[in-house]
């Protein structure tokens, strides 16, 4: 079993006066792959920006990568952190080339200006960019790229600092069948490899869920409602509760989900 990753004890997140998280206990450990699953508005998001130390808590205590949050400098932490969501999509120039904007991800900044980088990097570069089947797409713009190529842009920037964490926002958001499928069977491919950091994957469908990721955390209204490893805690009965309605639960010989209302 390897180290512990994440830990929040009794972590609680409020804003205006409405409670995102409410009583999180929550530990991950190297060699796991999470997923948080839950309906819109549930937390998801919030949790993982706690989970990236962009978000400080209001009531408990993260610690991330053995650092305690409000006792560390955020800034050495978050290197050691991928992440990939729709807004940092936002934020990210119309005109940057792919190869720059995965190679600018080793300085933790957007937008290639006078940095230097080795060969070494371009190299890294290169194979992320090819792993994830954008090989074609290197001198590419990125305002230019479809909405499933813009995805797999994003996690090989994300994986490019060799990072401890990798944390992924809704990958499979707004992508067609096909695009999906593409994406799924790579997070695939990059959950079963050893050599890949821990992973957490947000989502609020179960057909999103690659093979390979070993545990669950069912978020409602900004609590747990079940945790664990995924081969227990993902039953029909958690899922219904967690999106509230009944619902029944199907695995694959491929060991992909399926839901679908009773």
């Amino acid at each position: 079993m390897g180290g512990q990753v994440l830990q929040l004890q009794d972590v609680a997140v409020r804003r205006d006066g409405a409670a995102l998280l409410r009583g999180i206990d929550w530990s991950v450990r190297e060699d796991e792959r999470w997923v948080i699953i839950g309906p819109n508005g549930a937390g998801k998001t919030t949790l993982l920006q706690v989970a990236a130390s962009l978000l400080f808590p209001t009531e408990g205590s993260v610690e991330i990568l053995g650092e305690r949050l409000g006792q560390t400098d955020v800034f050495d932490l978050r290197p050691r952190i991928g992440l990939a969501s729709a807004a940092l999509s936002e934020r990210i120039p119309p005109d940057e080339k792919v190869i720059d904007l995965v190679l600018t991800a080793s300085y933790a900044i957007l937008g290639r200006w006078n940095e230097e980088y080795d060969s070494n990097d371009v190299t890294r570069a290169v194979e992320l960019i090819d792993q994830l089947g954008c090989a074609h797409l290197i001198r590419r713009r990125f305002s230019t790229l479809s909405e499933g190529e813009r995805k797999r842009v994003q996690i090989a920037r994300a994986l490019m600092p060799d990072p401890e964490l990798l944390l992924l926002d809704e990958p499979a958001a707004g992508l067609d069948v096909a695009g999906r499928e593409d994406l799924v069977r790579r997070l695939g491919a990059l959950a079963q490899d050893p050599a890949s950091p821990t992973m957490v994957l947000v989502t609020h469908h179960v057909e999103e869920i690659p093979a390979g990721f070993t545990h669950v955390l069912l978020l409602r209204g900004g609590a747990v409602v079940d945790e664990g490893p995924i081969e227990t805690a993902m039953t029909a009965e958690n899922l219904s509760a967690t999106f509230g309605v009944p619902l029944h639960l199907d695995r694959g010989q491929t060991g992909r989900w399926y839901a679908r209302p009773l």
